[in-house]
């Protein structure tokens, strides 16, 4: 067990809360944007504030990348960036100053070397990196419907739910066929793209997932915190939605 792994299973226990189980999260590597070349990673709240709701609930908490290794959060959703964009979000200024959190986002294991039996349930990390590094991994895809399949919670937050446009189970259907789902909504990458002045995604999935049969993708009002849990498939809209679907997880997990 490497050190900063310790590290955060003695906070977590330092509350004196008994071991429940252990989450896997799952975050981009970093990439580079197709769209406005800009460095892009995963979006801080959308690993922070679940992360808070799974210590605080009892369970261990590993994160993975799809390559392993350092990870970087976004840059408008860093607390502490000049745009002041997210600088309402102090639980991620929190973490930051953590240095054993700072250890692990430098750290983490790569996604090829999870082994699925050793979690409880799995909590994808949205961003912009997911658009490019979710979508069509194939492994990821594997790793995510194997948890389902096993009846174990399968969460997927934002932009992280590109994945499921593509995700099949083992009967090679996709996930889900038959499921009722949110991500990214188009009325919020219009907002965004107004608001930055240019295209940002390469493709919207919303109107992605219009095109899919037999599956029902929904969206509330943009920016509001919003989940869905359809059997053990949990989605959330956006960033404000990370706490919402990681207590659905933990409610599931605590049946």
């Amino acid at each position: 067990m490497s050190s900063s792994i310790q590290e955060v299973q003695e906070y977590m226990h330092a509350h004196g809360m008994p071991f429940k189980g252990k989450i896997l999260i799952v975050a981009s590597s970093p990439a580079i944007s197709g769209q406005t070349g800009w460095p892009i990673g995963f979006w801080a709240a959308e690993l922070t504030h679940p992360l808070h709701v799974f210590q605080e609930a009892g369970y261990d908490v590993e994160i993975a990348s799809t390559e392993g290794g350092k990870i970087e959060m976004d840059g408008f959703s860093n607390p502490m960036d000049a745009s002041g964009y997210s600088a309402h979000d102090v639980i991620s200024l929190g973490y930051m100053q953590l240095d054993w959190f700072n250890k692990v986002l430098d750290n983490t294991k790569k996604l090829s070397e999870v082994d699925a039996q050793n979690y409880d349930a799995i909590f994808l990390v949205g961003g912009q990196g997911p658009m490019y590094t979710f979508r069509g991994n194939h492994h990821l895809e594997g790793l995510f419907a194997h948890f389902y399949e096993a009846g174990k919670p399968s969460a997927a937050v934002c932009h992280a739910t590109a994945l499921l446009l593509e995700a099949k189970k083992e009967d090679g259907s996709l996930l889900v066929d038959g499921k009722a789902w949110t991500g990214f909504a188009s009325a919020e990458e219009e907002f965004v793209d107004k608001a930055v002045g240019q295209k940002i995604q390469p493709y919207w999935i919303q109107e992605e997932a219009h095109k899919l049969p037999n599956t029902t993708f929904k969206v509330a009002s943009p920016f509001i915190s919003y989940a869905i849990q359809d059997g053990n498939l949990i989605t959330g809209q956006q960033q404000n939605s990370g706490a919402a679907a990681a207590k659905m997880v933990v409610q599931q997990l605590n049946k």
